[in-house]
């Protein structure tokens, strides 16, 4: 059996550092059926899976288990999932369903998302579902329907001690500066950070800590870096899999909850000339601007205040992707009684489109609503 098995925890109290996220879960599981699904999200090798196995062991329920891989699309999350979720376990006293790496699934119309959204709603049973990344378009279905609790990283220090302790118990001679190594290059994975241990256990070379493990950065910790700390920054996006575009959505929505005065006028002066840079690249296909933009929105932002902000902030989603997507359903809705309209007037939609204010009252008519079968 692999290290990474063998010391995986068993129930919470083997957990260290995930005291929020365990209070989080055991609130869910109190007010069930409030919320029917749980949405565990945080980076790789922070203990998501381990949680939920933890769950189902501290109430003594049966766990079923499936991951992404599979139940890709809708029909295999009908023939697996659905039939778990309406059936009653025959040995315990309850069931909780895992559903692993729910970013995997497919997100189309009348893909996997959409019917697992349909099974939350009607399921009998808690299901608990994992991610990377939590706010993928993709997954605005779940999200709607699921208590979200972020399970974070494990700092180095964290990471050495649970390593140092496995040391012991396995009989392994590595000192404390080759540990540290170790969860250096883990990048906060501590599932890596055993798999690295045992890897090396039998081998006298160091660690190479300059090979550090790719992970992708979660947007809140980008928000969290670039207003707290003032640095340059200009890497500060690499890792992450949003385009700059996203990124400044995200930032020009968060700037007035950090910046006050002074910095606030020079974090939106930065801001909007790297809104600037990116309408050139657009209009000109000037790509070799994509840098200029990145310094704006990074070191421009970090550098916007004098000195580093202290104290916790909450960070929130862009609002005006919400305003852009309503926007665009009422211009849809337009072009469709337009359509309608202009296919019994005999003129083009076009025409209805623009005079579409002047013929509201008659469209509001009953008649005429009725013939055009508006809903």
């Amino acid at each position: 059996m692999s290290l990474v098995e063998k010391y995986r925890p068993k129930k919470f109290s083997d957990f260290v550092g995930q005291e929020a996220a365990i209070k989080a879960v055991k609130e869910f599981i109190r007010n069930f059926p409030k919320k029917k699904a749980l949405l565990l999200h945080g980076p790789a090798g922070s203990g998501k899976t381990s949680l939920a196995l933890a769950l189902a062991n501290e109430l003594n329920y049966e766990l079923f288990e499936l991951n992404s891989s599979d139940v890709r699309n809708r029909a295999s999350l009908e023939e697996k999932l659905k039939p778990a979720s309406q059936q009653s376990s025959l040995f315990k006293k309850g069931k909780i369903l895992l559903m692993d790496e729910v970013d995997g699934v497919t997100g189309t119309e009348y893909g996997g998302i959409s019917e697992l959204a349909r099974l939350i709603d009607s399921t009998s049973y808690p299901i608990v579902m994992t991610c990377n990344d939590v706010w993928q378009s993709k997954l605005a279905p779940i999200r709607a329907r699921a208590k979200l609790v972020e399970v974070k990283a494990l700092d180095i220090g964290t990471i050495v001690s649970l390593l140092s302790r496995i040391c012991e118990a396995e009989h392994i001679n590595k000192d404390p500066r080759f540990l540290k190594q170790i969860a250096i290059k883990s990048q906060g994975d501590l599932r890596a950070a055993i798999n690295d241990l045992e890897s090396y256990a039998n081998v006298e070379t160091g660690v190479n800590i300059d090979e550090l493990r790719d992970r992708e950065e979660n947007i809140f910790n980008i928000l969290r870096r670039l207003f707290k700390e003032r640095d340059s920054f200009l890497d500060l996006f690499d890792k992450s899999d949003l385009s700059l575009d996203e990124i400044m959505l995200w930032i020009e929505e968060n700037i007035p909850r950090e910046y006050k005065g002074e910095a606030l006028v020079r974090a939106y002066y930065a801001l909007s000339n790297a809104d600037v840079f990116r309408g050139r690249i657009y209009r000109n296909q000037f790509w070799r601007f994509l840098v200029y933009q990145n310094i704006f929105q990074s070191a421009g932002i970090s550098y916007a205040k004098s000195a580093p902000n202290r104290g916790f902030t909450r960070y929130e989603r862009p609002k005006r992707v919400l305003k852009i997507w309503l926007n665009n359903q009422k211009i849809e809705k337009k072009k469709s009684v337009s359509k309608k309209y202009a296919k019994l007037v005999h003129c083009s939609s076009k025409r209805v489109l623009k005079d579409f204010k002047t013929l509201l009252p008659i469209l509001n008519q009953q008649g005429v609503y009725r013939a055009l079968r508006l809903s």
